[in-house]
């Protein structure tokens, strides 16, 4: 570990239909995080409510980006001197849905916001029932410690398109807040998307999903050679990883794949 690492924690647990009582989880764990030195906290999808299945409340509870939500995270940040990135129900345009989105903040402001682009109608679910999808928009990224942080969500994992556009608008670690459905081989498919996302990419992939009976759990850090580094298993917890901000330079030194590439990726609308 070298002396300028940034240290990053994926933080999981099971978000519920509370948001005080989920705030109060989110500030327990990040209290956990920073006493192990970390920088940046990344928290599930949904974090701010959830419901299962989703309903007619899941609006009803929808917040804005100046809300009580997002203003508690500033005030967590604040008090423990560090980022944290954490899934918000977010209103949409359409007052029967919702923005799935993902938020970065300090302890003064939004650093950071991601709406997730691919929504979740499959393995029998219909996400886009109550869902806005995100726009094609620019990433939207923030550093800290020498290193660029970029989001996505969840299902995106299925799409490497996303993951590489945020590699060509240079990210260094992708932060992925999740709420990856338990099911026939899905530990499998989750374990292998996000090893696979950062060995394509050459980049730090963070994950942070909601624990078991209904997520995977298995919320992980993985460097850009597909090494996992630091996970959590299937409890309410939170692991940390020391990230060498020279690290993708050396890897892709050795492994210039993004370079080498003969194609560029572009928006379908």
């Amino acid at each position: 570990m070298t002396a300028d690492a940034v240290a990053v924690a994926v933080a999981q647990f099971a978000p519920t239909a509370d948001t005080a009582t989920n705030l109060r989880d989110i500030g327990r764990l990040a209290e956990r995080a920073a006493a192990r030195g970390a920088h940046v906290v990344l928290f599930p999808e949904y974090s701010s409510y959830f419901v299962d299945p989703f309903d007619r409340s899941l609006a009803a509870h929808a917040q804005d980006l100046d809300g009580d939500f997002v203003a508690g995270l500033q005030q967590i940040a604040a008090r423990r001197g560090i980022h944290l990135v954490a899934g918000l129900v977010e209103r949409a345009e359409d007052p029967t849905k919702v923005r799935n989105t993902a938020v970065a903040v300090d302890g003064t402001r939004v650093v950071a916001t991601y709406r997730k682009q691919h929504l979740y109608d499959a393995f029998g679910q219909c996400e886009s029932d109550w869902v806005e999808p995100g726009a094609l928009t620019a990433p939207d990224t923030f550093e800290v410690g020498g290193l660029t942080f970029a989001l996505m969500t969840c299902y995106d994992l299925r799409f490497p398109e996303v993951s590489r556009t945020l590699a060509d608008a240079g990210t260094d670690v992708v932060l992925v807040p999740a709420e990856w459905v338990r099911g026939p081989l899905k530990e499998h498919h989750w374990r292998t998307l996000l090893h696979a996302r950062a060995i394509e990419n050459t980049v730090f992939v963070a994950a942070a999903d909601h624990p078991p009976p209904l997520g995977v759990g298995h919320s992980m850090i993985v460097d850009p050679q597909g090494v996992e580094i630091a996970a959590v298993g299937t409890a309410t917890d939170v692991a940390v990883a020391h990230l060498d901000p020279t690290a993708i330079e050396r890897v892709r030194r050795i492994n210039p794949a993004l370079s080498l590439r003969r194609y560029t990726v572009g928006p379908r609308e």
